[in-house]
């Protein structure tokens, strides 16, 4: 296989086996998102939403207007050229397979090796400066040609407004349903806790559009009133549960389906295992913390890092307060041992690594619970940090309920939207029952590190796993 034979630029020092610069531009549109939420304005609202919802980093592609129908059916991959506004070539390819006589297609731009040049199109929902049009097909009037497969047709289209987005955040959630609910190695363990929890495959689509709408959600359990809650609170809810309900999931379902493919035996096909892998690795990090991960992004790999400082589990042994946090040490490990196992086709094996990976996915969204709980409790946490704190628990909660549902209820009556009151040793306390059934232990998850007194919080300790393993029913008030 070629694609695997050449080097690739590395992924937060993970090297992939295939090129996937356009997965991992995915946190584009998160930045993109956050930058408009902060704004706190309706129209700079509207703009995050449609971004949620359109993208503009990710799988672009032009929507194309023929001026003759085509003259044979095209497959889809076939090589597509034309011209930018310059007059330089833009190189394409089908999107899908598309019949004769059709005169709308489209055309997905090529993709680079290189991260910072992946590709030169880049529109979607996106506004201002973050818009690209250099490398897109030149606007036309059925004066313009564009070769399709060796044959040339002149073409409609305005690339302003019909150059799209194939791949999005909220499509991370909305097709969960097809592709793990009824994926073909159904079920997958920790879909089904979300899913049966929430009472719904999209329920990270519906948190987040409740969240903009400012409206209520309608799950089997974990719901939230967002009408309780201004732009600040809002603005959390919806930034975290893009990253850390929408992004977190999809990571989890290319694992999955790189394991589907070992399955199969199928090493070398379109969808092969070592390449979804590497689009799992590379919705973890994003593009933006570079080939060293040491830049600062805005998907898991940065979420890892802030928590650790807060926690004291940075470095390689998890005891330091700066530098890289153990877990994406961790995590970076296993990712590079699965790969290595795909390769091999030693499909068991890569299972038990997916698995662990899983498991340490969730350390920074119980970090992220108990330090708000902490908050809100303890340091007079306004709005922004209760929201904080709900948001995190809705990125775990589904997972503890699974393992002691008694212990979800105690997290979730502390940190829900609208909480009357939060007691954050009763967070803690309820977490740290269920460390021992989620894979976890006490030094993973660290303690709430004060850094001005160069000491924990009071009461806020790592606990020790002797405790683990028993359910906590009292704490301290």
């Amino acid at each position: 296989n070629l694609r695997r034979r050449l080097s690739f630029e590395k992924v937060a020092t993970y090297s992939p086996g295939s090129q996937v610069t356009d997965h991992c531009a995915i946190d584009r549109d998160q930045r993109a998102i956050e930058v408009e939420l902060a704004r706190k304005t309706n129209e700079s609202w509207e703009n995050a939403q449609q971004v949620y919802l359109q993208g503009g980093n990710s799988k672009s592609y032009a929507l194309i207007t023929l001026s003759e129908p085509l003259r044979s059916d095209v497959a889809k991959g076939t090589s597509v050229t034309g011209k930018n506004a310059d007059g330089n070539e833009v190189a394409g390819k089908m999107y899908s397979t598309t019949e004769a006589g059709a005169v709308n297609v489209k055309v997905q731009y090529a993709t680079t090796d290189v991260q910072d040049s992946y590709v030169q199109c880049q529109v979607g929902a996106l506004v201002g400066e973050d818009v690209n049009l250099s490398g897109c097909f030149a606007d036309g009037e059925n004066t313009i040609n564009i070769n399709i497969g060796g044959e040339v047709y002149t073409y409609t289209y305005t690339a302003a407004t019909e150059n799209k987005n194939g791949r999005t955040i909220a499509g991370f959630s909305t097709q969960l349903e097809d592709k793990l609910k009824n994926g073909p190695g159904a079920p997958y363990a920790d879909f089904e806790y979300f899913r049966k929890y929430y009472g719904t495959s999209d329920y990270a689509d519906q948190w987040v559009n409740a969240a903009f709408e400012g409206g209520r959600t309608s799950f089997t359990n974990g719901n939230a009133d967002f009408s309780q809650y201004g732009m600040e609170g809002r603005e959390q809810i919806i930034k975290k549960g893009t990253a850390y309900m929408n992004v977190w999931m999809y990571t989890i379902r290319e694992f999955e389906d790189a394991l589907d493919d070992c399955k199969r035996g199928c090493i070398n096909c379109n969808d092969d295992p070592v390449h979804a892998w590497d689009e799992g690795v590379c919705f973890y990090t994003g593009s933006l913390e570079g080939q060293d991960g040491a830049p600062s992004g805005y998907l898991l790999h940065q979420l890892a890092d802030k928590r650790s400082v807060n926690f004291k589990t940075g470095g390689p042994d998890g005891t330091d307060v700066d530098g890289q946090s153990k877990l994406n040490y961790d995590l970076m490990d296993e990712f590079a041992l699965g790969n290595y196992q795909l390769q091999s086709r030693n499909c068991p094996s890569a299972r038990k690594t997916k698995e662990r990976i899983a498991q340490l996915m969730y350390i920074p969204m119980i970090q992220g619970s108990i330090r708000y709980a902490y908050k809100v409790d303890k340091l007079q946490g306004g709005e922004k940090e209760k929201a904080e704190g709900a948001a995190f628990a809705a990125a775990v909660l589904p997972r503890v309920h699974a393992a002691n549902s008694d212990a979800a209820s105690k997290i979730y009556n502390n940190l829900r939207v609208g909480a009357s009151s939060t007691n954050h040793q009763e967070v803690k306390a309820a977490f740290e029952s269920v460390y021992s059934q989620l894979g976890l232990t006490c030094a993973d998850i660290g303690g709430l590190w004060n850094e001005a007194e160069k000491s924990y919080y009071p009461g806020m300790g790592p606990c020790t796993d002797a405790s683990t393993t028993k359910v906590v029913t009292e704490t301290n008030s």
